[in-house]
């Protein structure tokens, strides 16, 4: 998953329409598991109770060379979908060390009119595949974006990416380049890949973000909004993670800015910091303490500024420190040559 804009456009969203009547193509669903055996066995649960027409969705779980008991979930997980009489496949890519390339191997697998994606650590609703696949039914859409929730905050770090909706994806739709949704809640019909090429296998984040825009500048394809088919997701829980998920955004920025052109996001001086944390310091905090005084609020609110720092002072670091892998400029392709 790529980063949220720091400054969206006013563009809204369209929500998802109800499920036309038997519109139910047949959907391969592509997860591309590293290290997952945490996840796994809630993920394979969910997935088996879409309430998606069974026989109309193939499961293509990729292993990307994992270390833990993944590859021993994946063959019982495979075992115990035979026998319900449901088609889950246990997929390996460990030639390249990426999602992408872990999708696209369940991509050249796929036998199904639209690929569904998400990744091992999302949830998905019972009715997620359902409503993802709705809006497909317009034959100008080619890719639709569902919703990404987070779980109830635990600690106060995952309280604050919950205010701040950091992984929701209106925020990616509002991107002011072009609008895009990410791969943990993203389905594709099969064609577009045919027309655009697959994901870049080398690229290690910001791969949603420009399929999504080759999909649509390319392509001439419509981008659509599923809010209802929804993917739950957990928060970083620490510090180290939540630095390092900024990071990674910043990374984003910068190989897109170097694939696409796009613009880099403003950088976080030192000046800044010191202004920022003063401001906080001598006029957010004692607002703060008032409006906790009077019983309102919540105790994130004490560390909102302080956060946004961290983050936007780790997103600077990534955008400054990246530098594009030589080989992200490649596309794969259904076709070998194409």
């Amino acid at each position: 998953m790529t980063n949220p804009p720091s400054e969206p456009n006013s563009a809204e969203p369209n929500p998802a329409e109800p499920h036309p009547a038997e519109f139910y193509p047949p959907v391969s669903v592509v997860v591309p598991i590293y290290n997952g055996e945490r996840d796994l066995p809630e993920l394979i649960e969910r997935l088996l109770a879409q309430t998606y027409p069974s026989d109309r969705v193939e499961f293509l779980l990729v292993d990307n060379g994992s270390c833990d008991r993944t590859p021993t979930l994946l063959q019982e997980a495979t075992a115990a979908a035979a026998a319900q009489g449901r088609s889950l496949q246990a997929l390996n890519q460990t030639a390249v060390q990426s999602s992408y390339a872990a999708r696209n191997t369940g991509i050249r697998a796929a036998v199904s009119e639209v690929l569904a994606f998400t990744d091992a650590d999302c949830y998905p609703s019972p009715t997620w595949l359902e409503h993802l696949v709705a809006p497909l039914a317009n034959p100008k859409v080619g890719a639709v974006a569902g919703e990404v929730e987070a779980f109830p905050g635990g600690n106060w770090l995952e309280r604050y990416a919950e205010r701040k909706q950091t992984l929701s994806q209106k925020s990616t739709l509002a991107h002011p380049f072009c609008p895009y949704g990410q791969t943990a809640n993203l389905a594709v019909r099969a064609e577009v890949f045919q027309q655009v090429g697959l994901f870049r296998p080398y690229l290690t984040s910001g791969g949603d973000a420009d399929f999504c825009w080759r999909l649509q500048r390319q392509g001439g394809w419509q981008l659509a909004f599923a809010e209802t088919a929804v993917v739950q997701h957990h928060h970083r829980s620490t510090l180290q993670e939540l630095r390092r998920q900024w990071y990674r955004y910043g990374c984003s920025n910068r190989y897109l800015h170097d694939l696409h052109g796009i613009s880099l996001t403003r950088e976080l001086t030192t000046q800044e910091m010191g202004y920022r944390l003063g401001r906080w310091l001598l006029k957010e905090l004692p607002l703060t303490m008032l409006q906790w005084a009077k019983g309102k609020g919540s105790s994130i609110d004490w560390l909102i500024t302080p956060l946004d720092l961290v983050c936007f002072e780790a997103r600077t670091r990534g955008q400054q420190q990246a530098q594009l892998p030589p080989q992200a400029s490649q596309i794969d392709w259904l076709k070998e040559g194409a």
